[in-house]
Formats: structure tokens, sequence, C-alpha cells
């Protein structure tokens, strides 16, 4: 089951950052079809927020078709996310961390890292690939 965790200070909505998270773990294969998402009480009984949050969250995954509610059951994911493999997404992101490490010792700071990885994803779409 999915653990949620919030960043206050992300200026991201909260219900995005949980539809974000679900979206993630579907990503990673650390949720599947089938998989019970955490009940809303749950949800805001371990991060102290309102019930209506979690709610919006939860409607805004069914709209997508990713979970579906099931009443007195609670709810479920219906639908992976299509891409790569967890095996493809582990070595990758070795391969990532191999390069902000390498980055981060030629004196890189968060911010470049962040500025290159835009041109790079902003590269590939011209480019067609994303």
């Amino acid at each position: 089951m999915i653990e949620f965790s919030l960043d206050r200070g992300s200026g991201v909505s909260t219900y995005l950052q949980l539809v974000h998270q679900v979206r993630q773990a579907l990503r990673l294969g650390t949720l599947r079809p089938g998989d019970q998402l955490p009940t809303a009480r749950e949800v805001v009984e371990s991060l102290a927020i309102n019930p209506n949050t979690v709610l919006k969250a939860y409607r805004e995954l069914e709209r997508e078709g990713l979970v579906e509610g099931r009443p007195g059951m609670g709810t479920f994911v219906r639908h992976g996310v299509t891409g790569a493999t967890l095996a493809d997404h582990t070595r990758l992101r070795r391969a990532l961390q191999a390069w902000v490490d390498e980055a981060l010792a030629a004196g890189l700071d968060q911010e470049d890292l962040r500025t290159l990885f835009t041109v790079a994803l902003a590269d590939a779409a011209r480019k067609g690939v994303a």
C-alpha cells in the first residue's frame, strides 16, 4: 500500500501531490491493478489534512480512469500507467544518479541541474522523442 507524504513548501497543492504520488507509484510498479489505496480517513490521520482534499485527489484519479471507488470497500487501482518496466526505471535511475553525483562533484548546484534537465527535455521534445 502507498504511504503518502507532503512537501508543504513545494507550492504544489496538496491534492495534486497525492495524485502525483499515485501516478509515480503506478509508473514504478509499486502500485498495481487491484491494489487498494489508503482510506480517506487513514490519509487524513497520517497527514493531518482535510478529508475533502483526499476525496478531491481520489476523484481526479477516478476521472483519469486509474482508480475506482467501491462503496463500502475502498478505492482500488484499475489500470497501471504504461511505459518503461520497473527494471528499466531502476537502471535509468541509477544512471541518472551517477550523472547527478558527477555534476555535483563538478560544482553544479540543484538549480544548475534543473536547468540542464529542462533543456535536455526540451531538446528531446523538439526532436519528437518526448
